[in-house]
């Protein structure tokens, strides 16, 4: 920054309020920028990984339709012949073996646990997984109770837990088990 000529003072304004106004506005401007960029993301990807001691791995793609989105699931590595629960979880962190450090079911609005078919639901209960003989799934679904990065519970940055069993449906969580797989939704490339 160049320093102020010998008879320019530095910027002070007589009217503070007009200061704070001022800087309202521009964060406004801002946040209301953010928002719609954040609203244009119609794509979004998840790439599956296996916690320890586990096979499970794949691509989730999120695709946003209007109000829905629709959800399509390529996973491998599950148990042949066999059901697995697909939830959205809480927190985007990953890091742990075990996948816990995802938290619980993403639940913004404090409902019961539920199965894609009740309206009512955990925003993060996708349903279940069927894999082949070959212990491959190929999973999709509508579901009109998220959104990519929309205000309708956003999902961007969140987590994508494989368990290791079917979800029920029974509370809290549907039984499902372990986890056996774990990663980030993310912006997809275009």
């Amino acid at each position: 920054m160049a320093p102020p000529l010998a008879n320019q003072q530095p910027f002070e304004s007589e009217n503070p309020m007009k200061t704070v106004n001022m800087l309202r506005f521009a964060f406004i401007l801002s946040a209301a920028m953010l928002l719609a960029a954040c609203g244009s993301v119609r794509h979004a990807v998840c790439v599956v990984r296996p916690t320890a001691g586990n096979n499970c791995s794949g691509i989730v793609h999120f695709t946003q339709m209007g109000k829905a989105v629709k959800v399509e699931a390529d996973i491998s590595g599950l148990a042949p012949d066999s059901q697995h629960a697909i939830h959205v979880h809480t927190y985007g962190d990953v890091s742990s073996d075990d996948g816990k450090s995802a938290g619980g079911h993403y639940n913004p609005g404090g409902h019961d646990h539920g199965l894609p078919t009740q309206s009512r639901r955990h925003a993060g209960d996708l349903g279940n997984l069927t894999a082949d003989g070959a212990g491959r799934a190929q999973y999709v679904i509508e579901v009109n109770n998220i959104s990519i990065a929309g205000r309708r519970n956003p999902i961007l940055g969140r987590a994508i837990i494989i368990h290791a069993k079917h979800d029920t449906g029974a509370q809290p969580t549907g039984a499902a088990g372990a986890r056996i797989g774990s990663g980030v939704i993310g912006v997809a490339k275009q």
